[in-house]
């Protein structure tokens, strides 16, 4: 198994190393349909809780903030594209702990184009820094929504997991333009002060070769027991075996609505694959045989140094886990990149289901 990382790294911890990148329900409250303990999910708090961007340079935005945040603001996602997305993140202390329940909202300033140049990889270190004195949008306050689920379906693969994640920040940010994107996190601590956290860049329309909502999906085979003679373990890193793995995608495609989620509990570097798991492995029985759920491992053989699955490639993602929600045309419907709460899939599916 791989070492352990704390859920604090950045962005690229959600498996890109692996993967290849040479860097880094039902609508009810989430607490109460989990039976757990843990915290529950909360809306987001007012832009009006936050400065405003408007006329502000993103040094500005944190100049107005009551200095530096010592916590770590780390996204959870890499590909974004022009207009508006879902940004998940996490917030964590230095020593890699989650916190669950900060008030939190997100800026972003463009990074200036090279003169002659298009594309964000071309970007200097200099025009990295320039995006500070760009005007700056905000603010973004984002949700927080709980990755419990009810005892049931929660399995000792999260359970003993002791960086499993228990939440995921969410906000929708509207990108006016590909190219990259500065971000600054401003963070509400208990003592009502705020304090700045600079986030990585996020490269809009850099990775546009995932499917998105409204092509449609590729053609895959995902495994079955048959395939493996009934080795479960064979299927799924997940502890005990979901029950993800009854039906092959290429067989219920274009048939059946379908809810695919790439992930691998045992190794994701994220720490929220187990949790997602859970989650749809939950919501799957709530909404019975009217749409197939398919869990697909990542990698070959279920070991890391094999590299990614031919599935996985086909759907040419480079980061975990990530959600398609599939219609019975095959089209694609919804995806969700990165972590995601019972109710958030509740909402998925019931549309996938309804069409």
């Amino acid at each position: 198994m791989l070492p352990r990382r704390a859920l604090a790294t950045l962005a690229c911890l959600l498996t890109a190393l692996a993967l290849g990148l040479g860097g880094c329900g039902d609508g009810s409250d989430s607490t109460a349909e989990s039976g757990s303990g843990g915290a529950g999910s909360r809306p987001a708090p007012p832009r009006s809780d936050f400065p405003s961007a408007s006329g502000k340079t993103l040094a500005q935005v944190i100049e107005a903030a009551d200095g530096p945040s010592s916590l770590v603001v780390s996204p959870a996602a890499l590909a974004f594209y022009e207009g508006e997305n879902r940004y998940p993140f996490g917030v964590f202390e230095r020593d890699g702990s989650q916190v669950d329940e900060a008030q939190v909202a997100l800026y972003f300033a463009q990074v200036p184009l090279e003169p002659g140049r298009r594309t964000s990889a071309s970007r200097t270190k200099e025009a990295a820094a320039e995006a500070l004195e760009q005007p700056a949008i905000g603010p973004f306050p984002a949700a927080i929504e709980s990755l419990a689920t009810k005892p049931a379906f929660r399995a000792k693969t999260t359970t003993d997991d002791p960086d499993a994640a228990s939440v995921v920040y969410v906000t929708d940010v509207d990108f006016p333009s590909e190219g990259e994107w500065r971000i600054v996190a401003l963070v509400r601590g208990e003592d009502g002060e705020l304090r700045s956290s600079l986030l990585p860049s996020a490269s809009v329309g850099k990775f546009d070769k995932v499917p998105r909502p409204g092509e449609m999906a590729p053609l895959i085979h995902t495994p079955t027991p048959e395939d493996v003679g009934g080795d479960l373990e064979q299927l799924t890193t997940r502890i005990p075996p979901d029950t993800q793995h009854q039906v092959d995608y290429a067989d219920a495609l274009g048939g059946k609505p379908i809810v695919l989620l790439f992930a691998t509990p045992q190794f994701c570097v994220s720490r929220v694959c187990g949790p997602v798991v859970d989650i749809a492995e939950q919501v799957k029985q709530t909404h019975g045989d009217g749409v197939e759920f398919i869990h697909m491992e990542i990698f070959n053989d279920n070991d890391p140094n094999k590299g990614p699955r031919p599935q996985v490639r086909a759907f040419s993602l480079k980061v975990e886990p990530w959600l398609f929600a599939i219609d019975r045309s095959g089209r694609i419907d919804a995806e969700i990149q990165g972590a995601f709460g019972v109710d958030e899939l509740n909402r998925v599916v019931k549309g996938l289901s309804q069409e």
